[in-house]
Order: C-alpha cells, then structure tokens, then sequence
C-alpha cells in the first residue's frame, strides 16, 4: 500500500464513529476495504472476519486482531432542562471529559452536535473548583431549554450513543497524525494494510483476520473471536498509550516515533515469551525500530484470544499519546513499522516455528 492510501486509510478510520456496542459504521468500511483480500462476514455482535482468499485450510491458523471501538458515551436519560445525563463507555478520567465536542446520534440515526457542560467558574464556589468533577453530576448539551425539545424535537432519549466530534488531520513535515480514536483504529487500519502487503502470497500460514467489538467494556468481541477462529497463534494491535510526555527516559516503555511496542505484560495479559522473543529476533533482522513493555494497567485482546485455547499471543502496539481523551497525536512511521513487522512475521512463520514457541 502506497504511502499517501495508508495516510487516507488512517484519517477515515479515526473519523468514523464506533463506541462500544454501536461500531457497525467502523465494521462496515473496514469489511468494504477488505473484500479485496478475501471472503468477508460479520457475526451478531458486528465483529468483522475476512478469510483470505489465500487460506488453504490445511496450515495453522494465524489470528490477527484489532478492535473497532473507542471510548464514548450514551445516554442514560434527559434531565427537565433538555440536558443529557450520560454515562461513560470505557475508562474515562473525569477530568478529561468537560468541554468535550459531542456528536449524539438520534433516535432517527442523525447526529446532533453538543458539548460536555459543566458549571461556569464564574458560579463556583472556591471549594468547587478544587474539587475533581463527577461523571453523573456532568451532561451533554445539544442547544436544547426543555427535556420535551430533547426528546420530541432532537430526537434524543435514553440508550442514544454519543461519540467524540474531532477530525483526524495530518502532518506531513512531522509525519503525524492528530485526530481522536487512535485506539484502537490505528490498528484498525493496519489490519487492512497487512492484508493488502501479503495479497496474493502464499504463505506457510493461514491468516484469519478480524475486527472485534466491544474491547473497550470489557473485551467482549475478542472472547467470540477467539472461539470462532480458535486459532494455533495470534497477533493483536493496538492502540497503546504512551508514557513518554512524563516518565524519566530510562522508563520510557512506549514513545513516539520508538516504533511499536511489544507488550510484555499488563494486568490481564502475559504474552508468550517465546513468541515474543521471535517477534523482537524478527525486528532487529529487519532494523525495525520497537520497545518493549511491562505494564501495571490497562488489559487487551491478546488475554482472551490467549485464554480460549492457549494459543501463542503478542501484542503489537502502536503508541498513541492521550489515550481515552478525544485529542491523540500518532506517528505514520510507528504505524509503517508495526505493519512492517506483523508482515515479516508471517513470511517467516511456518509449522516448525510455531510449534517451538510451545516450548
């Protein structure tokens, strides 16, 4: 894939709208862009699979996985003044949220532009504005004085989703990406371009490729994946934050422009060491830059894909700074070398090597 489509690529995905539960617009550009490359389908809770056209059936299954969902919202109710109560769809800090742009999509499927509202300081009291805001005492506005113009007239009501309104925009002269969702539709993204590299190759693997849903609330989508497919080996993307705006550097574990960080372990995941180590053996042959990580938070796919059945898993991750905020900045060359070394990894895998890292 040429340069300037992986730029187009990336920008498309990040302004598309998918919190959890509600990703099908994400599901279906992605599928369009993979028909291509094999047979597509889509399950009940709109994850997205594409079978290679390659595929032979007779090779160990190769799963590799992104998710389509980001952080958002939805409507829990109207309050009598026409605001929004809301809650969140995935980890949000409270702090993040005021004066966040809004677009709700109605009961009609249109999208109505709103704003996080919170109480001007000018009405604060002094112990107010030390204070860190709550979720439930926040609401969205969309321009509305009554809960009756919410309801009738905005077509806004309880179970509405609500998604960060930001286009993703990019730099050439510091080849960077500015937008919202970086996580996990960088790695969105990076699915399509794998499967566009390795088109028309035969492999010694077959590749089963998909697009969950639901990582953001728990990774729901992963854990119907993973036993569709049940896979012999998995690689996951992902988003994943970086620490380098405020760790010493000797801790810096994911950074901009450090290439993709393989992720070691988090709070739900130990990747399998030997397959890890093959993934880093695989990037110094090929001088792709990447880190390595240990993690006291956060989760990924890579635990329940691992946990189905035991399958080898690493997680490859693209950094992103601010995560789970509506504003992240994300490198194209992070983006290139994480493709670069998800490709490389399937030309080199065969049987021998995989059952090697069963130790």
């Amino acid at each position: 894939m040429k340069e300037q489509e992986q730029i187009e690529l990336v920008k498309t995905f990040s302004d598309l709208n998918g919190v959890p539960g509600f990703e099908t617009e994400v599901a279906k550009y992605f599928e369009d862009r993979a028909t291509p490359y094999g047979q597509v389908s889509r399950d009940g809770i709109f994850n997205s699979y594409v079978d290679r056209t390659e595929n032979t059936g007779k090779k160990p299954v190769v799963q590799i996985d992104a998710h389509a969902d980001s952080v958002g919202f939805i409507a829990q109710a109207v309050r009598p003044n026409g605001l929004i109560k809301f809650v969140t769809l995935g980890g949000w800090a409270p702090t993040n949220v005021p004066t966040t742009r809004v677009r709700v999509r109605n009961k009609d499927g249109q999208y109505i532009k709103g704003v996080v509202a919170s109480k001007p300081p000018h009405f604060m009291t002094d112990e107010e504005k030390k204070q860190v805001p709550k979720i439930a005492e926040m609401s969205i506005d969309v321009g509305s004085t009554s809960r009756d113009e919410t309801i009738n007239d905005f077509k806004i009501d309880t179970g509405c989703p609500i998604f960060p309104d930001v286009e993703c925009e990019y730099y050439p002269t510091t080849r960077l990406f500015f937008g919202k969702d970086f996580d996990n539709r960088v790695g969105s993204a990076a699915l399509v371009d794998v499967l566009d590299q390795v088109h028309g190759q035969d492999l010694d693997v077959d590749v089963a490729v998909e697009l969950s849903t639901q990582e953001e609330v728990g990774t729901r989508g992963a854990k119907v994946t993973a036993n569709k497919i049940s896979p012999d080996l998995a690689i996951v993307f992902e988003g994943c934050p970086c620490d380098d705006t405020f760790e010493e550097d000797w801790l810096i574990q994911t950074g901009l422009k450090r290439g993709p960080m393989l992720r070691d372990m988090d709070t739900s995941f130990i990747a399998n060491p030997l397959f890890e180590e093959y993934a880093a053996k695989i990037a110094d042959e090929h001088n792709i830059p990447y880190t390595r990580s240990v993690r006291t938070g956060g989760g990924v796919n890579g635990a329940p894909i691992q946990y189905w059945n035991g399958a080898p898993t690493i997680v490859i991750g693209i950094p992103v700074r601010y995560e789970h905020t509506a504003y992240n900045w994300a490198s194209l060359d992070d983006f290139q070398h994480a493709v670069e070394l998800t490709v490389e990894i399937l030309k080199d895998l065969d049987t021998d090597k995989i059952t090697s890292f069963f130790g």
